[in-house]
């Protein structure tokens, strides 16, 4: 990962580069950004620019042995730490990051944009709560004790730091204060007001902004098959975050889209057995596509009220659904939007902690169902 595959955020890039021609390089760095941004894939290029053999201007040269390497997650100065869950050859406890490295490496590869849930499912760790166990203290200071193999600098990555047990918190307490010589911690985290605040007062802080719309647009414009109107489509949905456009890409724009539109018409006909049978879809399609489709109706609920309003400069509809956003207006007005909202929240909230899908889905449907069709 290179600065130059991050599209945007140029002010970022110019600080991180800058900190290193000037050989000023803060030793704990805190990447903080919100899910979808590219906290992870700054701190990858970053780690990659530090010990880049033929630095150019603006970003490591991507050819020397030190940046192949890297392109590979495979640097034997780079050191990562992430969150893991037992196995059943693994104990809990025992289940710390080197045992796996591969998948993670595969993973980095695959989903650079990627949350904790993506990682879970990637390594089949499904409805199974990650964290950073207490041995992983030990491991970081073991590993930062040995001198560098071949890099100028010996980086310490650690994704989702607020994911750690308390007792690897502290327990890396000095070390992270006062690491060896050429030794940069990074930490990639997504939720500031989790981590500890001894821990978060040993770092600085790199906020990554959200991406804007001309970053997503230009991404996803780029992939093949995907055409202007729908790349506008899945840049408005995305608001920002990176992986949720990527996840549109590859099929969920229509699938989500299309069926929130299906599912409000058969709300406002009352069709009861068509919304039985909807209920059962949205359970098959998984719990990302369910937390996709529930904030979904939230970004169109927002915008129809912003419309209804005239607030014309916090509008973000596209055209191709000014019309759809006009017509939903008209059945859905400020009163009923408000009472609708909460409820789309505390289902995603459920759907977060394992609710059953099919009955969720079904009881929200009635409930939205009885407000689209109340005379207010």
């Amino acid at each position: 990962m290179r600065f130059q595959d991050i599209p945007g955020l140029d002010e970022v890039k110019n600080k991180l580069i800058e900190a290193v021609k000037v050989d000023h390089v803060a030793h704990a760095q805190l990447f903080l950004g919100a899910e979808g941004s590219a906290n992870l894939p700054m701190a990858l290029a970053f780690a990659t620019y530090l010990n880049c053999e033929n630095k150019q201007e603006n970003d490591a040269c991507g050819e020397c042995s030190s940046c192949t390497k890297q392109s590979k997650h495979i640097h034997p100065d780079v050191h990562f730490v992430f969150p893991t869950a037992a196995t059943p050859k693994i104990k809990r406890e025992d289940a710390t990051s080197e045992k796996f490295l591969k998948e993670w490496r595969e993973y980095l590869l695959k989903s650079p944009y990627g949350n904790v849930s993506d990682w879970s499912f990637h390594f089949g760790w499904e409805n199974k709560q990650l964290l950073i166990p207490r041995q992983e203290s030990r491991n970081i200071i073991t590993n930062l004790s040995l001198k560098a193999f071949e890099g100028r600098y010996k980086v310490m990555l650690i994704w989702l730091p607020e994911l750690m047990n308390s007792n690897a918190a502290n327990g890396i307490l000095k070390v992270l204060e006062e690491p060896p010589e050429k030794t940069i911690f990074l930490m990639v985290s997504n939720d500031e007001n989790k981590l500890l605040t001894t821990i978060r007062s040993r770092v600085q802080l790199m906020k990554i902004p959200s991406f804007t719309d001309e970053n997503i647009l230009s991404t996803v414009s780029k992939v093949e098959g995907v055409s202007t109107e729908c790349a506008q489509e899945i840049t408005y949905l995305a608001e920002g975050n990176m992986r949720e456009a990527l996840h549109l890409v590859q099929g969920g724009q229509d699938a989500m889209g299309v069926q929130f539109k299906q599912w409000m018409r058969l709300c406002f006909t009352y069709d009861f057995q068509a919304l039985v049978k909807m209920a059962d879809e949205f359970q098959s399609g998984g719990k990302e596509f369910q937390k996709g489709l529930l904030n979904t109706g939230s970004k169109v609920m927002r915008d129809t009220l912003i419309h209804q309003y005239g607030v014309s400069e916090l509008e973000r509809i596209p055209d191709t659904e000014k019309d759809f956003v006009a017509n939903f207006g008209k059945v859905f007005n400020a009163e009923k939007i408000t009472e609708v909202v909460p409820k789309i929240e505390e289902a995603n909230y459920h759907i977060e902690r394992n609710a059953n899908p099919k009955i969720l889905f079904l009881d929200l449907s009635l409930a939205i169902a009885q407000i689209a069709r109340s005379k207010k």
